[in-house]
């Protein structure tokens, strides 16, 4: 009768992955038990198909095990846990709970791989070898998920990025896109569609635009002709600090805040104000819009308003520059601080006769015209529009 070492010596591994092949639904079954009792994710009782799917990865797994034994040289396809790793992207999950199931039912395959081993008389080394090939194995059916899920990721990433890039092109689109279209667009590319919205305009003039680390909920448009972001409720909490310290060191423009359908409206007029940001009529760095709507307002129609001052200011004409400087300036401190010579003093830093003086050569020039409330409209325009390219040279 042959001793248990003279078994093991006369099978073949034919004969032994035979032995094992013949225990596999029992194994998987309590792999199955084990991943679903102590793994939550897994846990769906009444879900028939995610049940076949992970009953099918579980026999997968341990007929490629098999077959590694059986045939150690033979090529190994890992598009099957590939595909795993891409179902649990899809379901949203990371990839701990997998990895978690793997080793689970690793241990349990190992333990019940033992029992049904030690009958066919294996040596311990044979034991030995067969767990760590296990263990191989594992590693590289992880390796193997990982990479579709990473995939997979990659992939979801990319489509949002490219729906998001649609959806900051229809906003922006004129005439504006219809609200179920956007409404569409916008759940497909999971945003949420905010009340209002201001366009920022980013300098490109010295080189590509980079876009600031911003919260998903920022559109970024850097590629477009305009390089632009859309912020969803520019008033809300906390987000006037975020731009600040996100566009800290950009040149760039906010625009106004704005209904969501009038996106495009915001986008404008922010590139107007870093247009004239650039021209030195504004300042460098962060604008907003809002706190330069008179010069952007002025300079709307320069040709207009050029025509304006010339008409409105030529009394000041024959002047030296200094002269009409210094009558310019006060004419627009009175004009926009009140009438009084201490008002305008207070604001010029000058001395209250200082500014009676000029007041009396300002009504010589102007005579009646100063008490007609339209000319004075119309000269604080024109005085406006002159301080700012004064201030822009």
């Amino acid at each position: 009768m042959a001793n248990k070492s003279d078994i093991s010596e006369s099978r073949t591994p034919a004969d032994i992955v035979r032995t094992l092949r013949s225990g596999i639904g029992r194994v998987s079954e309590e792999v199955i038990e084990e991943i679903q009792t102590r793994i939550p994710e897994y846990a769906r009782p009444s879900d028939e198909i995610y049940i076949k799917v992970v009953r099918m990865a579980v026999e997968q797994a341990i007929e490629g095990f098999l077959d590694r034994i059986e045939r150690p040289d033979a090529s190994w396809d890992p598009e099957p846990f590939r595909m795993i790793g891409k179902g649990e992207a899809a379901e949203g999950r990371n990839l701990e709970p997998l990895q978690a199931a793997m080793r689970l039912g690793a241990r349990v395959g190992w333990r019940r791989l033992t029992e049904i081993a030690e009958p066919l008389g294996l040596s311990p080394q044979s034991l030995y070898e067969l767990g760590e090939d296990i263990f191989v194995y594992l590693d590289q059916l992880a390796d193997a998920a990982a990479e579709g899920f990473e995939e997979a990721r990659a992939h979801v990433a990319g489509e949002i990025e490219r729906r998001r890039g649609r959806l900051l092109d229809l906003l922006l689109s004129r005439p504006p896109a219809s609200a179920e279209a956007v409404a569409d667009l916008a759940k497909a590319a999971g945003w949420r569609l905010p009340r209002t919205v201001a366009c920022v305009v980013l300098d490109d003039q010295h080189g590509p635009c980079r876009v600031p680390p911003l919260p998903p909920d920022v559109l970024a448009g850097a590629d477009r002709t305009v390089p632009c972001l859309l912020v969803p409720d520019p008033a809300g909490p906390g987000q006037a600090q975020m731009l600040e310290h996100a566009l800290r060191g950009h040149r760039a423009a906010i625009g106004p805040a704005v209904p969501l359908a009038s996106a495009e409206t915001s986008l404008r007029w922010a590139g107007e104000a870093l247009d004239l940001s650039r021209r030195g009529v504004l300042p460098r760095g962060l604008l907003r819009c809002e706190d330069h709507m008179a010069t952007l307002v002025v300079f709307k129609d320069e040709e207009l308003v050029s025509a304006l001052a010339e008409v409105r200011l030529a009394p000041l004409a024959h002047l030296r520059p200094t002269q009409q400087d210094r009558l310019a300036e006060t004419l627009l401190a009175w004009l926009r601080h009140g009438r009084g010579a201490g008002e305008v003093a207070a604001k010029l830093h000058v001395h209250p006769q200082t500014v009676r003086y000029r007041l009396r050569q300002l009504e010589e020039l102007y005579g009646d015209q100063l008490a007609d409330p339209d000319v004075r409209f119309e000269l604080e325009i024109a005085l406006r529009a002159r301080q700012a390219v004064m201030s822009g040279r």
